[in-house]
């Protein structure tokens, strides 16, 4: 795989769910599709034509994807890595949420009808997988093809956010696929990441449904009298933005360990001074144009809101 390849199949992923999007709208009398089915559909959307495109390359699954061992000791520090980072992505959900409204927190009510043990294999098994092989496996590997690690390591996180096709989602997405790759990079293997992605979305998973037990809301919270939303919103970004600042400088030196343990320090520090080693291009434009189709979709969708609101 090369970048171009992996540009026509992340505007191939574009296209499919625009194609999926005006069916509903259509056949919306006629069916509607659950929370599972949307869970399933939407990791097909992504998976789906990465191996098709894969397999059309004729290279390895295997070599294309890096499934490659890593030591016990580094699975250990990637649990605690991956805490330590939380409080960054939250500094930028919670930025993100004075302009757009939180994707998750709108579909919690469905997410929270289905079981459990359901809900935890979607969203914290199932798709984190998926998106791992796609992203930080087949699209990753494919721009380091055509360009540097850095370069690679920005296209990848920005494909990975924009196919979030919301604002929210997209902001601190950037983030944890940048997060990601550096952790692809430190170990050699993709299990790095799978880990990673696994463990926050099955935190999140379980904060989900550990509220709707508890019964927390604002008011059982016990949140002074008269605060609002944008109250609340600075009030917790001023939190996270303490706890950012103190455990992001940990989880960089956490990251620095984990690279020695694997002994790949060299290779992450590669990132940041590997010149252009392999002609070609990055940007082309059915990547150009996937952005501008996401983006305009992701705009229209605020709109939409803003008005039924």
């Amino acid at each position: 795989m090369n970048s171009k390849k992996v540009n026509w199949f992340f505007l191939t992923t574009i296209l499919l769910h625009f194609l999926i999007v005006v069916l509903m709208v259509v056949f919306r009398y006629v069916f509607t599709l659950g929370i599972i089915a949307n869970f399933i559909v939407s990791s097909m959307m992504i998976l789906v034509p990465a191996l098709l495109f894969l397999a059309f390359s004729g290279e390895s699954f295997t070599e294309a994807i890096g499934f490659h061992k890593i030591k016990w000791s580094t699975v250990g520090m990637i649990v605690l890595f991956t805490f330590l980072t939380m409080p960054l992505t939250t500094v930028i959900n919670t930025f993100s949420m004075f302009f757009v409204e939180n994707a998750v927190m709108e579909i919690s009510g469905q997410i929270l009808e289905i079981p459990f043990l359901l809900a935890f294999f979607f969203m914290a098994v199932s798709a984190p997988i998926c998106e791992e092989v796609v992203y930080r496996g087949i699209a990753y590997r494919g721009y380091r093809n055509s360009g540097t690690i850095l370069q690679a390591t920005v296209c990848s996180a920005m494909i990975f956010a924009i196919g979030h096709m919301n604002f929210n989602q997209a902001a601190y997405a950037f983030v944890i696929g940048m997060i990601l790759v550096l952790l692809v990079e430190a170990t050699g293997s993709i299990w790095a990441s799978v880990i990673y992605h696994v463990i926050f979305n099955g935190y999140s998973v379980c904060i989900m449904y550990l509220s709707r037990e508890m019964l927390l809301s604002e008011e059982a919270a016990g949140l002074p009298e008269g605060w609002t939303d944008m109250d609340s919103l600075l009030y917790g970004l001023g939190m996270s933005l303490i706890m950012a600042a103190v455990m992001t400088s940990i989880a960089v030196c956490v990251l620095v360990w984990i690279a020695r343990n694997e002994g790949r320090t060299e290779r992450l520090l590669r990132i940041w001074t590997t010149r252009r080693e392999k002609k070609g291009k990055i940007i082309t434009i059915p990547l150009v144009v996937a952005i501008v189709l996401s983006i305009a979709y992701m705009v229209a969708d605020v709109i939409l809101y803003k008005i039924m609101v």
